[in-house]
């Protein structure tokens, strides 16, 4: 076990936008008003991210430290938003993200002699707690709220260093995170190569025009009532809600599913969907994809792990993309929240039962089924209530953060694809992460659980054998 009280800061620097041309300047805006997306996740905990890096050479600290603090600022030109807070004025009807000359983002310069291989390997557990002091605290108050803070950690026994994320929810999904932080890392590998080290490819130039957004059904002041009322009445702080903390024997595990694994689930899905509607148990073939079987597959393999004697449906929860749902589609590139969540609740003997993973799917598929036929909103009236009881509640909520579509292991500082990367605040929440393989193997998918340890390891005797079982 690595020693958490290792860590050693060397410096807490306030990193500015560096100064633009006043033609650039007007090209990105100082503030944002938050949308309706935004707003479900006000009072959400901070997502969490660790970056672990691997350098096969020995390297200078001070150099690596000064790359990273000049491509921030860089970076900040185009992202200025970022640098500032999240403010709910008395005069405003909802709060705003404002950034106002002056105000910086955190940066954190530590030392850490703990162990790098093992913080970093994928191979084994590592505690939970061994990450904490790795991520930098967002600075949040009643009155104001940060968007973003950063941690950079130097392993000098392990020619290694860490990037700690923390980001404000109600700011940037994870698609939109990943771009900042790729955004952040392309201007720091192409540091001094040209004059244009500081353009960014189109994929990566953020549109925050938040008037691309519709609320037809009235959905934003009915979200404001209800944040309003959580701790309320008329509760306009800005703190988040406290969820439930991990146990202290809590350890963290990285397991792969493997494209060939995932297409055997799907034929077995098939296999006995065929069956199912031959005996007129069920009437049409679920939507067989990679996310549906492995979030399906993971979901049983935890229901069992954990033993639960319950009647209590098994509850699982997911969002989806919505930039492209929309009448026009919105741009790929639209910087900010645009997700819809949707609650699945399955039969907890179903799930436990011969048929589990079949039973999971299809509850998936249909829930997925639902939002092109209902609309990505259907429902969406009840989020806020739904969102913040479920993710304090002592019963599981099997919820997903991330996805391979992200392509998370493409950040790349200049020092090669991160060796690891981890959603540090799973561990508040409950949820798996779900990102693309560290090796680069096209349709392999990594899922990422924090659990007790017994859990952790009857979770990963029940995942190895329902594979070797395909």
């Amino acid at each position: 076990m690595a020693d958490i009280n290792s860590v050693r800061v060397v410096e807490v620097c306030k990193v500015a936008p560096q100064p633009t041309s006043p033609e650039d300047h007007s090209a990105t805006p100082d503030a944002l008003p938050l949308t309706l997306f935004d707003l479900l996740w006000l009072r959400f905990a901070p997502v969490q991210r660790l970056f672990f890096y691997q350098i096969s050479n020995s390297f200078e600290t001070t150099i690596l430290v000064s790359k990273l603090k000049a491509s921030l600022s860089i970076v900040l030109q185009h992202f200025r938003p970022l640098a500032g807070n999240i403010t709910w004025p008395r005069h405003s009807p909802k709060p705003v993200l404002t950034y106002v000359q002056g105000d910086t983002v955190s940066l954190t310069i530590a030392e850490s002699h703990a162990d790098f291989h093992h913080l970093s390997s994928r191979s084994n557990f590592v505690e939970a707690k061994e990450y904490h002091p790795l991520v930098p605290q967002l600075p949040i108050s009643h009155e104001k709220a940060a968007a973003v803070a950063f941690q950079v950690t130097v392993f000098p026994n392990g020619n290694g260093f860490s990037i700690g994320t923390s980001m404000h929810h109600a700011i940037l999904d994870g698609k939109s995170s990943t771009m900042f932080v790729k955004s952040w890392a392309h201007i720091c590998k192409h540091l001094g190569d040209d004059p244009s080290g500081s353009a960014l490819p189109d994929q990566l130039q953020p549109f925050f025009d938040r008037r691309v957004v519709q609320d037809p059904a009235g959905l934003e002041p009915i979200f404001l009532n209800q944040l309003q009322n959580l701790d309320g009445p008329n509760n306009r702080s800005l703190m988040v809600t406290q969820f439930k903390s991990p146990p202290p024997d809590a350890v963290r595990g990285i397991f792969v599913i493997t494209r060939p694994e995932i297409e055997a689930m799907k034929q077995w899905v098939s296999t006995k969907m065929t069956e199912m509607i031959k005996n007129e148990k069920q009437s049409d073939r679920p939507h067989l994809s990679a996310f549906s079987v492995t979030y399906a597959y993971t979901c049983v393999c935890l229901a069992k792990a954990e033993e639960k004697q319950s009647d209590k449906p098994v509850l699982m929860a997911f969002s989806l993309d919505c930039r492209s749902r929309f009448d026009p589609p919105m741009p790929t590139n639209y910087f900010g929240n645009c997700i819809a969540g949707r609650a699945v609740v399955a039969d907890r003997k179903g799930v436990l039962g011969e048929d589990g993973l079949t039973v999971a799917v299809n509850e998936i598929s249909e829930t997925i089924k639902s939002v092109d036929s209902d609309g990505i909103l259907k429902g969406a009236e009840t989020w806020v209530q739904i969102l913040y009881p479920a993710v304090s509640s002592e019963e599981r909520f099997m919820g997903v953060a991330g996805s391979p579509r992200f392509g998370i292991y493409d950040t790349d500082f200049g020092w090669g694809r991160p060796s690891k990367v981890e959603v540090v605040s799973i561990e508040e929440t409950g949820a798996m992460s779900l990102a693309e393989s560290r090796d680069g193997i096209a349709g392999d998918v990594e899922v990422g659980l924090v659990l007790e340890k017994h859990h952790m390891q009857a979770f990963a005797s029940v995942f190895a054998k329902g594979l070797q079982d395909l």
